[in-house]
C-alpha cells in the first residue's frame, strides 16, 4: 500500500527555502565565483590562441592561460564556500524531519520511527544536499558557459544552445513520470524484501503444512511485480541517456560539422577551440550530473520525504503492524507483517447464524484430494467429512499420511485438486473462512514485542487485561508470564524455549475470534499434562471448534471423534469403535504404548509406524529405512518416518 503523499509537498518545500533567504543569496553569491571560473574556462584559452600564440605572442597567451588558472583557483574557493551555505541549508531540514518522527512516534507509538530517525532521514538529508548542488552546479555551468559563447561569438550559441535546450526539455518532461516509476520500483523492492523477511524464517513450517506452492506463488507475485517496475524503469531511463546525448554530446558534433560555416562567419580558430571546451569540460559534465542526480536521487528523495511528513491520516490509513492486526489466511505464529493490497480483509468477529437458521458445519470436506504433483499418489483421496460445531476431531496417522496436509487444506494453504472445503459454510479459501478459523502450527513464532502484544495479535480490538489473564490460565501460561514479569514484559523470543512458545501462541489462538481452531501437533514439546490442560481449554471455548493432529495416545482419547488417515484409507469414530474396527488404528495405539521400563512416557506416534522405520538409531546406513534424523537438540529429534527414503523431504502430511 502506497503511502499518501501529504498535500503540498512541493508548496511546503517552497515555503522551506524562501523562509532561508539570507542563506539563499550567500549560496548565489559565492556561486557567481564558479560562474566567473566557467566563463574563463573557454574564454582565456580562446584568448590566448587569438592573441598570444597564433600571433606569435607567446607572452600574451601565457597570460591569458594564467588568468583562466587564477580564475580556476578562486572558483575551488567558491565551492568550497558554497558548501558550508548548502550545510545551512541542508540542516533546518534534517532538524525539521526529525521533529516529525519523534512527535509521531510519540504520538502514536509508531515501531518503524526507529527506521526513520536511523536511515530514512539520513537518506533525505544526504540526498537532499546532492541535489541542491548538482541543480546550483548546472544553472552556474550553464550561465557562465553561455556567455562565454556569446561573448567569443554568437554564431556559437547558435550551435550549441538549441540542442541543449532541447536535450534539458526532454530531460525536464520526463522527471514526473520517471519519479513515479523510480517510486513504484522502490516500494515493489521493499515489499519483496518484506515478503521475503517472513517467509525465510518459517520454511520449515512451510514444508511441513506442504505450503511450498503457495508461498512461491505469492512470493512469486511480488518477484513479477519488481521484475515490471524495473522493465518500466528502465524504458525511461532510456530517455535520460537520449537527453544526454541530445544537450550534451550532440553539440560537439555540430561544431565540428558547421565549423566551415563558423569560419566563414568571422569565428576564430580560438573562438572554436574555447566553445569545444565550454561543451566538453562545463556543460557536458554538469548536464550528466543534473540527470543522474534528478533522474535516481530526486524520486527516491520524494518517497522519503512522503514518508517522513505523512499527516496523522495516512498513518491511520497504513496497515497496522501490532497486536490487533491479522492477515487472514496467515498462520497464528507468523510474525507482525502489513496486510498486502488486496491480500484480504482485517480479522473480524465471525458472524454469527440467524436465530431459527440451522447453522453450518463448523468444518466440512466434500471429495477432497489433494496430490503434490500430477504424477503423485494422492495424500487426501476423496475424502468426506462434516464436523459440527463445537466438536472435537483429533486426527492421527502414521508419518506421510497427510494430517499436516489436511489442516493445510482447511486453512487455505493448499488448495485441493478436487472437490470443495468450507469452513463454518464459507468456501476456503477465503476471507471469511480465514476468519472462521486459527492454525497453530509445530513451530510457534513469537515476535518480539511486550507478551500483552504478542497475546493480543489476532484481534482487531483492545483486549482487556482480564481476558488475557483469563487465556494464560486456560492454556497453562500463567507461570511462564510471572516468571517473565507480566503482560507488560517484553519477550526475547530467542531467549524462550519450544515449548514457552508454544504457550504463547497457543494464548493467542485461544483469545482469537475464531471458532474453528486447528492444532498441527501446536502441544508437541509441552508435556501430556500441559497440553491436556491447552487441549481442554481449547474444546471448552464457547461456540468453539477443535481438531488436533495429534501425537499422543491421550490426545486421540480425550478428542469426541477420531480421522485416522492413510492415503487413500480412512476411518472415523469414537476411540471405542475404532479399536474394533481400524486394524492401523489398533497398531496406531499399540505403538502409543507406554514403556514397561518407563510407566510414566508416552511416545510419540512414530515409533512403530505402518512404514516399518525403526525409532533407534542403529548401525545402518541411511537408505536402509532405519535412519534417525536428528535436526534438532537432543530431546527435540525429529521423529522417525519424517525422512522416506526416495521422497522428497515436505511431502509429507
Amino acid at each position: 500500500m502506497t503511502a499518501r503523499s501529504p498535500a503540498g509537498l512541493p508548496a511546503r518545500g517552497l515555503r522551506f527555502l524562501l523562509a532561508r533567504r539570507r542563506v539563499l543569496l550567500r549560496l548565489t553569491a559565492w556561486s557567481v565565483l564558479e560562474t566567473g571560473q566557467t566563463f574563463l574556462i573557454g574564454y582565456g584559452p580562446a584568448r590566448a590562441l587569438d592573441d598570444g600564440f597564433l600571433r606569435g605572442r607567446a607572452d600574451v597567451g601565457l597570460v591569458w592561460l594564467a588568468v583562466t588558472g587564477i580564475g580556476v583557483l578562486l572558483g575551488a574557493y567558491g565551492t568550497a564556500r558554497v558548501y558550508a551555505a548548502v550545510a545551512a541549508l541542508v540542516e533546518p531540514l534534517r532538524d525539521r524531519l526529525v521533529e516529525r518522527v519523534v512527535a509521531r512516534g510519540v504520538r502514536t507509538g509508531d515501531a518503524a520511527c526507529l527506521s526513520g530517525l536511523t536511515q530514512q532521514v539520513e537518506i533525505a538529508r544526504d540526498t537532499f544536499a546532492g541535489l541542491v548542488m548538482v541543480s546550483r552546479s548546472f544553472v552556474v555551468t550553464a550561465v557562465g558557459a553561455l556567455a562565454g559563447l556569446f561573448t567569443l561569438a554568437p554564431p556559437l550559441l547558435l550551435v550549441v544552445g538549441p540542442p541543449l535546450a532541447v536535450g534539458t526539455a526532454l530531460f525536464a518532461a520526463t522527471l514526473r513520470p520517471l519519479a513515479r516509476r523510480q517510486e513504484t520500483f522502490l516500494l515493489a523492492d521493499e515489499a519483496l524484501a518484506g515478503d521475503l523477511g517472513t517467509v525465510c524464517p518459517g520454511l520449515r513450517d512451510i514444508t511441513a503444512t506442504g505450503a511450498e506452492a503457495h508461498i512461491a506463488d505469492g512470493t512469486g507475485k511480488r518477484v513479477e511485480a519488481e521484475l515490471r517496475a524495473a522493465r518500466a524503469l528502465a524504458r525511461w531511463g532510456v530517455l535520460r541517456v537520449v537527453s544526454l546525448t541530445i544537450g550534451g554530446q550532440l553539440p560537439i558534433v555540430l561544431l565540428l560539422a558547421a565549423a566551415p560555416w563558423l569560419l566563414s562567419r568571422g569565428v576564430t580558430a580560438g573562438g572554436l577551440v574555447g566553445a569545444l571546451a565550454y561543451v566538453t569540460q562545463s556543460l557536458l559534465p554538469a548536464l550528466r550530473n543534473l540527470i543522474h542526480g534528478l533522474g535516481t536521487s530526486g524520486s527516491r528523495l520524494a518517497v522519503v520525504l512522503r514518508r517522513l511528513t505523512r499527516t496523522d491520516t495516512a498513518d491511520a490509513d497504513t496497515p497496522r503492524t501490532g497486536p490487533g492486526s491479522h492477515v487472514p489466511g496467515a498462520d497464528d505464529g507468523d510474525p507482525p507483517r502489513p496486510t498486502p493490497a488486496g491480500r484480504g480483509l482485517p480479522l473480524q468477529r465471525p458472524v454469527r447464524d440467524r436465530p431459527g437458521e440451522e447453522a453450518p458445519p463448523a468444518l466440512s470436506l466434500a471429495s477432497v484430494t489433494f496430490a503434490y504433483g500430477p504424477a503423485s499418489a494422492p495424500v487426501v483421496q476423496d475424502l468426506d467429512l462434516d464436523l459440527p460445531r463445537g466438536a472435537h476431531l483429533a486426527v492421527v496417522g502414521p508419518s506421510g499420511a497427510g494430517k499436516s496436509t489436511l489442516t493445510a487444506l482447511v486453512a487455505g494453504l493448499l488448495t485441493p485438486s478436487r472437490g470443495t472445503v468450507r469452513v463454518g459454510g464459507h468456501p476456503v479459501p477465503g476471507p471469511q473462512a480465514a476468519a472462521e478459523r486459527v492454525l497453530i502450527p509445530q513451530e510457534a513464532y513469537v515476535f518480539g514485542g511486550t507478551l500483552a502484544e504478542n497475546l493480543a495479535y489476532l484481534r482487531p480490538d483492545p483486549v482487556p487485561e482480564e481476558e488475557m489473564l483469563a487465556a494464560a490460565e486456560a492454556v497453562g501460561l500463567t507461570p511462564l508470564a510471572g516468571r517473565l514479569g507480566g503482560l507488560g514484559a517484553r519477550v526475547d523470543p530467542a531467549a524462550l524455549s519450544a515449548g514457552e512458545r508454544q504457550l504463547v501462541a497457543l494464548a493467542r489462538a485461544w483469545l482469537s475470534y475464531a471458532p474453528l481452531a486447528l492444532l498441527d501437533e501446536a502441544t508437541c514439546h509441552l508435556d501430556p499434562e500441559t497440553e491436556e490442560r491447552a487441549e481442554r481449554a481449547f474444546a471448552a471455548r464457547p461456540g468453539g471448534t477443535l481438531v488436533v493432529v495429534a501425537h499422543r495416545i491421550s490426545s486421540a482419547r480425550r478428542a469426541g471423534r477420531v480421522l485416522v488417515m492413510d492415503g487413500r484409507r480412512t476411518a472415523y469414530g469414537s476411540h471405542e469403535e475404532l479399536m474394533r474396527s481400524s486394524a492401523l488404528y489398533r497398531d496406531l495405539v499399540g505403538s502409543w504404548a507406554p514403556a514397561p521400563a518407563r510407566p510414566g512416557s508416552e511416545p510419540a506416534l512414530a515409533l512403530r509406524d505402518a512404514y516399518g522405520v525403526d525409532a533407534v538409531a542403529g548401525p545402518g546406513l541411511a537408505g536402509d529405512g532405519r535412519h534417525v534424523v536428528a535436526d534438532r537438540p537432543v530431546g527435540q529429534v525429529q521423529a522417525p518416518g519424517d525422512l522416506r527414503d526416495g521422497g522428497p523431504l515436505g511431502r509429507e502430511g
